[in-house]
């Protein structure tokens, strides 16, 4: 397998994890939004790395997720106590992570300044906040219904 090969790979992997899993689109677009307002909010070079590791964890994880759980769907497609548990475990993973990056969340933006500059580069900019509702709508939709196109499976 060449070196390039592996990174389609990875690709269509995390293109497969955001068609089929809703969670992975959920985790894409609060990032999204973090990153968004993040700006306002002049955090230290620290504080955006720990901001990215927050966010890469709980992406990562629900990418394990699912692959524990498509593999387990394959191995043991009947009910088995073994697979929940492994299944279960794997989705704790992911909500430990998901419940550890709202509370850094929560610390790093617990900060009236960098809402108030939010609130007045939208209020003050009627194109840009147009823009951010019609993401808004986009992003729900997307939540909700995924992408349109249905993924393409292939063996590698």
């Amino acid at each position: 397998m060449s070196f390039l090969k592996g990174f389609l790979y990875a690709f269509s992997g995390i293109i497969h994890c955001i068609k089929n899993e809703r969670n992975m689109r959920f985790h894409t677009v609060a990032a999204l939004y973090v990153l968004i307002f993040a700006r306002f909010f002049h955090f230290s070079r620290g504080e955006y790395i720990l901001l990215l590791l927050t966010i890469s964890s709980v992406m990562v994880l629900e990418a394990v997720n699912t692959a524990i759980e498509e593999l387990c769907d394959k191995v043991s497609p009947e009910r088995d106590e073994h697979i929940r548990h492994a299944k279960d475990a794997a989705a704790g993973a992911v909500l430990i992570a998901a419940c550890f990056a709202a509370v850094i969340g929560v610390v790093l933006f617990w900060n009236g300044e960098g809402w108030l500059a939010a609130l007045h580069f939208y209020g003050s900019h009627p194109w840009h906040t147009a823009a951010l509702m019609i993401l808004s709508v986009l992003s729900v939709l997307y939540i909700v219904f995924g992408v349109s196109r249905p993924a393409k499976t292939g063996q590698h």
